[in-house]
């Protein structure tokens, strides 16, 4: 392949990054959170629930960290901590999705919309070949994550 294509593909992907992360802080702000606080709530929304160790591990935040945030979404009413049932040490951290989607939605709303109509705007040959390439980067981005994650648990022995 023509490696100024593939330059010009990954200058792309890069800006696209960058702009979503001004997107999503843009969008936090609004939301009354810090940062990507409200990505989080993604990733519990997406489990379920899930402990604090967990939710350490599948965001690489510290633990400390991780409890700084669930102090900052349980103020706000987006999530609840949760004793086990089996072992009353351990904390579930519980998503109000109710809250979530009633503050996030609207936020949502119109770049949903011009997303949807953009995809829409595609032929189903070319889904594919947009879908192929994001299941592949999603499996590049999550080995790199792994990577780089277990070489700071080593480091930190």
């Amino acid at each position: 392949m023509d490696a100024d294509l593939i330059r010009r593909i990954r200058k792309l992907n890069q800006l696209h990054a960058f702009s979503s992360l001004q997107m999503h802080e843009a969008i936090a702000r609004k939301a009354g959170l810090p940062g990507t606080d409200h990505k989080y709530l993604g990733f519990l929304m997406q489990k379920g629930h899930m402990t604090a160790g967990e939710l350490s591990h599948l965001t690489g935040l510290t633990t400390g960290a991780v409890t700084a945030l669930v102090d900052r979404l349980e103020k706000k009413k987006l999530l609840k901590r949760q004793f086990s049932e089996d072992d009353r040490r351990k904390v579930i951290i519980v998503p109000n999705t109710k809250n979530i989607m009633t503050l996030m939605v609207p936020l949502y709303k119109e770049f949903r919309s011009k997303s949807e109509k953009l995809i829409a705007s595609f032929s189903s040959k070319d889904i594919k070949v947009i879908e192929t390439y994001f299941l592949g980067a999603i499996e590049i981005m999550n080995e790199t994550t792994d990577k780089v994650n277990n070489k700071r648990k080593k480091e930190s022995k």
